[in-house]
């Protein structure tokens, strides 16, 4: 018997969550933005509470995950990606600087943004941290951050 996911209903509370996911690798990052928000739904979160943004690559997620984290409706960020290895260390770069740069959105705006690209030797590895339906697929895990850290955030008090 097939189960039928039971999508939440539409709540008018706006968009919470931001996916920036690169368009490059595309084979990769549709399934990590497919678990992801299967994971979002599983968690509660209905499909009006996600923005998701696409990207050309790995470089452009800091740029555009800045952009929405200074948004006040949306409590986290994830971006998602994948940087294969090639002939030369280009891909080391872009994976270094993509970190980097999300890391540095996180702590310039105090906002969650969720770091999930995939940065591998071949695109099998990658695809093995990608597969369909699998519950350690890293985007279902991104999500799961995602919700676990905005609300942590949320009970947080500061003096």
């Amino acid at each position: 018997m097939n189960k039928k996911q039971v999508k939440p209903k539409c709540c008018a509370t706006g968009v919470q969550f931001a996916v920036v996911v690169a368009r490059f690798n595309q084979n990769i990052t549709d399934k990590l933005l497919k678990a992801c928000l299967d994971e979002f739904a599983r968690l509660g979160v209905c499909e009006c509470q996600v923005q998701v943004v696409p990207v050309p690559g790995a470089f452009e997620l800091p740029v555009t995950a800045l952009k929405l984290a200074l948004k006040k409706k949306i409590k986290a960020v994830i971006c998602l990606g994948a940087v294969i290895k090639g002939q030369t260390f280009h891909y080391e770069l872009v994976a270094q600087e993509a970190a980097r740069g999300i890391m540095d959105v996180a702590l310039k705006t105090g906002k969650p943004v969720v770091f999930e690209v995939l940065a591998a030797d071949t695109v099998g590895l990658c695809l093995a941290r990608a597969k369909d339906g699998d519950h350690d697929n890293k985007g279902a895990s991104a999500a799961r951050a995602a919700f676990d850290m905005a609300n942590t955030l949320d009970n947080c008090s500061y003096a």
